[in-house]
């Protein structure tokens, strides 16, 4: 809110980096945070490194991991890159629907269970020379 007596407001863009290539998994059946648990390993590590490091995590994790950063290359290599120019600039695991079930619980009463779901979401960009 601006008066006649108030300087204009400034703002500033900060250019962030351009995405080369994209790839996402949806309605994944495992919970956000197992999923973040083994991203924040990879993040930001270029994609042969990233491959190497997912062979050696013992988590389910890994598996829906490495199926959609093999996606982003192949995307990649269908635009003319190869994999060894290429880090990992953005990696997220975002909550999907939960799924509602109920278990008998003691007196009678029904207790929630939720089954999460997630949606990941990988962003590949050149390295910096």
């Amino acid at each position: 809110m601006n008066g006649p007596d108030q300087a204009p407001s400034i703002s500033i863009n900060k250019k962030e980096p351009e995405m080369l290539v994209k790839a996402s998994a949806k309605f994944i059946r495992i919970s956000p945070s197992r999923l973040r648990e083994v991203m924040n390993c990879v993040r930001g590590k270029s994609v042969i490194e990233a491959e190497g490091i997912l062979l050696n995590i013992g988590k389910r994790a890994k598996g829906y991991i490495q199926k959609v950063l093999k996606s982003a290359a192949a995307n990649a290599k269908v635009k003319g890159f190869s994999p060894e120019q290429l880090y990992i600039s953005k990696i997220n695991a975002d909550a999907g629907p939960m799924w509602k079930r109920f278990k008998a619980a003691a007196f009678g009463r029904a207790s929630k269970i939720l089954k999460r779901t997630s949606h990941i979401n990988i962003e590949l960009d050149l390295k910096a020379k």
